[in-house]
């Protein structure tokens, strides 16, 4: 008898290493299958056919969860301009952050008159002055995710535009242009022009 109740017991040791690996394989299996089940179930956004100059999609997303854009230029005295973004539930993602769509997440591109400029991770830019020809033009910064799509709202990108308008420098006297001048003949400060501008608008 104690021979059968060995028997039984190296049986029952090898049941439990039967079942017990793969009741741990099943639940493994679903813990691992849960994420890429629940991200193809609610992906962020909806990818639209639309691209931007790139080729890019857009990913459009419900207006309440979009991310916001503002933009701001000013001239430097370098003949630079200081570039300042404002984002609104939205952040930078930094250098080496995973190739995929995180709502509210990415980075931003900027666009000299539909020309790529740079891509940047944060809300400041200095732009060259050999980069911006005399005349006016304009200065767009569009915000995409992390895997390259553009957020977008309503089938439109999720961008913001400035003009700056670019001159020549400052004329000598012997060649001031005919205009408005000061009480002692000298033509107006160029700030007084530059106060009248609109907000996102700059010009030296």
């Amino acid at each position: 008898m104690s021979w059968i109740r060995g028997v039984l017991a190296v049986l029952a040791v090898c049941v439990l290493l039967l079942t017990g690996p793969a009741g741990c394989g099943s639940s493994d299996g679903d813990g691992k299958g849960e994420p890429e089940a629940r991200d193809s179930a609610t992906p962020v956004g909806r990818l639209l056919d639309a691209t931007d100059e790139e080729g890019r999609r857009y990913r459009e997303v419900d207006g309440e969860e979009a991310p916001e854009v503002g933009i701001e230029v000013q001239p430097e005295n370098d003949d630079s301009w200081d570039v300042r973004l404002t984002v609104r539930d939205f952040r930078f993602s930094p250098a080496g952050t995973e190739a995929k769509a995180v709502a509210g997440r990415g980075i931003a591109h900027v666009f000299l008159d539909g020309d790529l400029l740079t891509r940047l991770r944060g809300p400041e830019y200095r732009l060259a002055a050999d980069l911006v020809p005399r005349g006016t033009h304009q200065l767009t910064v569009r915000l995409y995710a992390d895997d390259g799509t553009v957020w977008a709202v309503d089938g439109e990108p999720v961008e913001s535009t400035a003009d700056i308008t670019a001159s020549d420098a400052e004329p000598s006297e012997a060649t001031e242009p005919e205009g408005t001048t000061g009480p002692e003949g000298t033509t107006e400060p160029e700030g007084l022009e530059e106060q009248a501008l609109p907000a996102r608008t700059a010009a030296r």
